[in-house]
This record gives C-alpha cells, structure tokens and sequence, in this order.
C-alpha cells in the first residue's frame, strides 16, 4: 500500500478549501450557514486528499464514483444552503454572471448541462488525464462541483430571479435528475473490458479485477445517487404538505422581486441606447 500509493499533501486542494472557508467565514456571521460550510468544505476536503483523492484519480473507478457523488450530492448543495441569499444577490448581480445563472437555473437546462458535463468528466480521455496529471484532477473535481452546483440550483431555488419551481416540481425534478447522475452505470456494469487503462493497482490495493471494480462502479453509481436523491424527492414533497403549502404553486420572495426590477431597469437602458443610435 505505502509504495503503491504513497502519502501526498495535496497542498493546492488543502490551499483552497482553507481560503474558502475563511472567505466563507468572514462574510457570512449566521451560525447555521458557517457550520453548513464548514461541513460541506471537510466532506470535499476529505474526499479529495490522500488517500480517498488518489485512490479516486488513479486507481479505482468505485472510488471515482464515491467521490464524484459526496461532491455532487452532499458538499454541492451544502455550499449553496451556505449562501445567505443576499450574498447570492451581490455575486450574481452582473449582467452577464444573472444572464447565466438564470438560465442554468431553468430544470430542462440544469438537466442537459448536467448530463453533458458529466458524462465528458467520465470520459476515458479525461479520467486518463486526470490519472496522470494534477492539474487535469484538478481541473476535472472544480467540474465535477460546478455540475453539482447546477444540478441542485432548479431544486434548492436560492438563485434570486430565477425560476422557482413548486415543491412538487421540485420534488419531481430531483427525482429525475438522479436518473441522469447515473448515466454511464450501464456502460460499466454490462462492459465487458475496462474502459479506464490509467486506473491500475486495483489487484494490489483492493483486490479486484479493473473490470470488477468498474462494474462495482455502476453499482455503487446507482445505490448512492438513487438513495439520497429520491429520498431527498419524497422529503421536499411531503414536507411542504405538512406545512400546509400548496404543492403546486410556486413561491415568490423579495429577492426574486428586487431582480426582475433590476432587469426591467437594465432592458429600460438598452432600448435608450439602441434609440440614441438610431
């Protein structure tokens, strides 16, 4: 084990889930949101530092896939609960950064992004890259978090001014999704090679077959999204019965108003500008 998989720092995750954390700190003072912060930056720190991080990059698909759903499922939406919704307001203020998240906070949107981006993070060229350089990793978890981020953006519906879906289109969203999160399972379970040559040692280490570990994969793909995820749907849908809100109207907050009358603004502006140059 030690000289398969030798211990490494993994000073350039530590560095910024530390610097996070402290901005995260110094501009938000609720305590819940501190502590949801700080519980979704240890999950994302644990999973991507030695030995889960390296297990996950290079050795074995199962590992991957753990690692890929932690972020997507738990430190992804914990992050955005961690978000007080007047921050959210001030970091998508910009036009261009309200233009994109509006849209990718539309359910059919965050479905197709969802889909590409994760299956393009899944793919044999770039699991390969991510194997054998740090910087491919890298580059492959900040994807693997954004596709989180809009996977559960139509569902958590913090975005201010973007579409806000009912509890029960929520709930149905949710349900769905987690369809989507699993795509590539099939492929591993019912391949009959290994798709991954950069994923080795599984022998050594956890003694199975590449081709078993990624069958195991796809299994452990489904079981860990299916769970969480459906019984997040069935939470979202029967609390808000229990609360006594409408399951199928949607609700509307201030912040959703503030923006729509910022828009209304900036489009006011634009039709005085086209009017000056005509």
């Amino acid at each position: 084990m030690t000289s398969l998989l030798p211990f490494q720092w993994h000073l350039d995750e530590i560095v910024v889930v530390v610097a996070a954390g402290i901005a995260h700190h110094l501009v938000v003072t609720a305590a819940r949101e501190r502590r949801r912060a700080l519980y979704a930056l240890a999950a994302l720190l644990a999973v991507t530092i030695w030995p889960i991080g390296d297990l996950a990059s290079s050795v074995s698909l199962s590992v991957a896939t753990v690692q890929r759903l932690v972020i997507m499922i738990l430190v992804a939406p914990m992050l955005l609960l961690a978000t007080p919704t007047p921050v959210l307001a001030r970091l998508t203020r910009p036009r261009l950064v309200d233009a994109i998240t509006r849209r990718l906070a539309h359910p059919g949107v965050a479905v197709v992004v969802v889909t590409v981006l994760g299956t393009l993070t899944l793919a044999t060229p770039l699991v390969d890259w991510g194997a054998r350089s740090t910087f491919g990793r890298d580059v492959v978890l900040l994807t693997v978090l954004f596709v989180g981020v809009v996977l559960w953006l139509p569902a958590l519906g913090v975005l201010p001014g973007a579409r806000r879906l009912s509890p029960m289109a929520r709930a149905g969203y949710v349900f769905v999704s987690s369809l989507v999160v699993t795509s590539l399972s099939f492929v591993w379970i019912f391949s009959h090679h290994s798709l991954y040559p950069a994923l080795h040692h599984q022998h050594a280490l956890l003694d199975m077959s590449p081709l078993l570990d990624q069958q195991l994969a796809g299994f452990v793909a489904k079981f860990a999204c299916y769970v969480p995820m459906w019984a997040i749907a069935f939470t979202m849908f029967f609390h808000a019965e229990e609360r006594g809100e409408p399951i199928d109207e949607t609700p509307l907050h201030w912040a959703d108003v503030e923006r729509q009358l910022l828009r209304v603004d900036r489009e006011r502006e634009r039709a005085n500008r086209r009017r000056q140059f005509e």
